[in-house]
C-alpha cells in the first residue's frame, strides 16, 4: 500500500514545480517587452501617443471648423495608416463643444485627465480662457485661434500658433490697401471699415490694425456684425455715411456672404472688400451667389485652387476615400497642417530619445526653424521668446469663381 502512494505523491511535487516555473516564466515577459526613455513617458513601446481636441461642429463656426476639423482628423488617420510615429499610433480623442467655453474648459480638464500630452483647440475665446491652466498643465497647445496675445510667453508660453496672426493679417491688409489706393490714384490715406464678429475673436485685431491705420493716416471705424443677422443695411449705411474705401472682415464665411450681398445690392460697388483667414474660402464664394467676385483675401494657408506641393498628400488621402480636397476646401489643408506642425514636435521628442512630457514636447517645437509645409503657408518658426510660427502671407482675389494668387508671401512692414 505504501508504494503505491509514492506515484500521486510525486506527480503532485512534479505539477507544483511546473507551475511555479510557468508563473515565473509569464512574470518575465511584460519587463522585456516594457519600453524606456525612449518610447516616451517611460510608456510601453507601441503605446499610442493620446492627443485631445475640441472642434465646433454645431455652433457658430461649425461651418468652417467642421472642415478644419476633418483635416486634423484625416492627418491622424494618414500618419496612423503609415505606421504611425516611431511606431506608436496616435489616439485623437475629439468632441464638439459647439463653441461654448464652459464646455471647452470640461473638456480640456477631462483629456488631461485621461493623460493627452498635446492639445488642439479651436476658437479664441476658449483658448484664451484656458492658457493660465494650459501652462500650468504644461500641455502644447495649438488651437485654430490666431490671436496675438497667445504669443505671450508670460501669459500663453505652452500655446504655439501655425496662422499668421489676425493682427498680423489685418496689418498686411491695411499694408496692401495703401499700395492699392495709390496705386489707383486715390488723394492722401484710404478709408477702412473693420466690420468683425462680435467676440473675442472679432476683436482680436481691432486695436492693433487701428494703430497702424492711425500711424499711416488712415481714418478706420470698427463696426460689429450682429450674430445671427438677415440683413447687414443698418451696419453698412454706417460704413457708407463714414465714406469707407475698404472693408476689411474679421468674420467666418456666412456673414461675410451676406455682407457682400447686401453691399452690392446697396451700390457701394466701389468699396473693396478684404477677408481675413475665416471668411477667405470656397464657403463665400459658393454663399454669395457671385457677390464675391473681387474680393481680396488675406490667408495664411494656401486655397486648393493654387497648387502647392503641400497638398500632395491630403489630396491622395481624399481620393483613396472617394472624397476631393477642391470640394472639401481650404480648412481641410489648415487642420491637416497644423496637426503636421505639431506632431513634428512629438517627431523630434521621440527622435532625441526623450520622454513625450509637455516640457519636452515645447521643447521641441522650439527648435523647428523655416518649417517646410510644401507652400501651404510660410516656413514656420518657433523659438523660446516667440511661438508665432508664421510671419508673413500672401493675397488671394476671387477672380471668376475661384481664389487666385495676387501677391507674393508678405510679411508685417518694420
Amino acid at each position: 500500500m505504501g508504494k503505491r502512494m509514492k506515484l500521486p505523491i510525486l506527480l503532485g511535487v512534479l505539477l507544483v514545480l511546473v507551475m511555479v516555473v510557468s508563473a515565473c516564466a509569464g512574470g518575465a515577459a511584460p519587463a522585456a517587452e516594457s519600453g524606456g526613455g525612449d518610447s516616451g513617458g517611460g510608456e510601453a513601446a507601441g503605446e499610442p501617443i493620446k492627443i485631445g481636441a475640441i472642434f465646433d461642429l454645431t455652433g457658430p463656426t461649425a461651418d468652417v471648423s467642421t472642415p478644419y476639423s476633418q483635416g486634423v482628423e484625416g492627418y491622424v488617420d494618414w500618419v496612423n495608416q503609415n505606421g504611425g510615429v516611431d511606431g506608436r499610433q496616435i489616439d485623437l480623442i475629439s468632441q464638439d463643444y459647439a463653441y461654448k467655453v464652459d464646455q471647452a474648459e470640461q473638456l480640456y480638464s477631462q483629456y488631461v485627465d485621461e493623460g493627452v500630452v498635446a492639445f488642439m483647440g479651436w476658437g479664441t475665446g476658449d483658448t484664451e480662457a484656458l492658457r493660465s491652466r494650459i501652462a500650468a498643465d504644461e500641455i502644447p497647445f495649438m488651437s485654430a485661434s490666431y490671436s496675438a496675445a497667445l504669443n505671450s510667453q508670460e501669459e500663453a508660453p505652452y500655446n504655439f500658433l501655425v496662422g499668421t496672426t489676425y493682427s498680423d493679417q489685418l496689418i498686411i491688409a491695411l499694408q496692401w490697401a495703401l499700395q492699392d489706393w495709390a496705386d489707383k490714384g486715390g488723394e492722401g490715406a484710404p478709408k477702412v471699415a473693420v466690420m468683425h464678429h462680435n467676440s473675442p475673436f472679432g476683436t482680436s485685431p481691432v486695436e492693433d490694425g487701428q494703430a497702424f491705420a492711425e500711424a499711416n493716416g488712415m481714418e478706420f471705424i470698427a463696426v460689429a456684425m450682429p450674430s445671427g443677422a438677415t440683413d447687414l443695411t443698418p451696419e453698412l449705411s454706417q460704413v457708407e455715411s463714414f465714406g469707407a474705401n475698404y472693408i476689411m472682415i474679421q468674420n467666418v464665411s456666412s456673414p461675410a456672404a451676406l455682407l457682400v450681398k447686401d453691399k452690392g445690392r446697396m451700390g457701394m460697388d466701389d468699396v473693396q472688400v478684404v477677408c481675413l483667414n475665416w471668411c477667405a474660402d470656397e464657403n463665400l464664394i459658393n454663399l454669395a451667389e457671385g457677390a464675391a467676385e473681387g474680393v481680396v483675401g488675406a490667408i495664411p494657408f494656401t486655397p486648393p485652387s493654387v497648387e502647392a506641393p503641400g497638398q500632395a498628400d491630403p489630396r491622395a488621402y481624399l481620393e483613396a476615400k472617394g472624397e476631393s480636397l477642391d470640394e472639401i476646401g481650404l480648412h481641410y489643408t489648415q487642420g491637416w497642417t497644423t496637426m503636421d506642425v505639431m506632431m513634428e514636435g512629438i517627431r523630434r521628442t521621440l527622435a532625441d530619445g526623450n520622454d513625450l512630457t509637455g516640457a519636452n514636447i515645447k521643447a521641441a517645437l522650439e527648435t523647428i526653424s523655416e518649417y517646410d509645409t510644401g507652400g501651404i503657408t510660410s516656413p514656420i518658426t518657433f523659438t523660446s521668446e516667440d511661438h508665432a510660427g508664421s510671419k508673413s502671407l500672401r493675397l488671394f482675389q476671387v477672380q471668376d469663381g475661384k481664389w487666385q494668387a495676387i501677391s507674393d508671401y508678405i510679411s508685417v512692414a518694420q
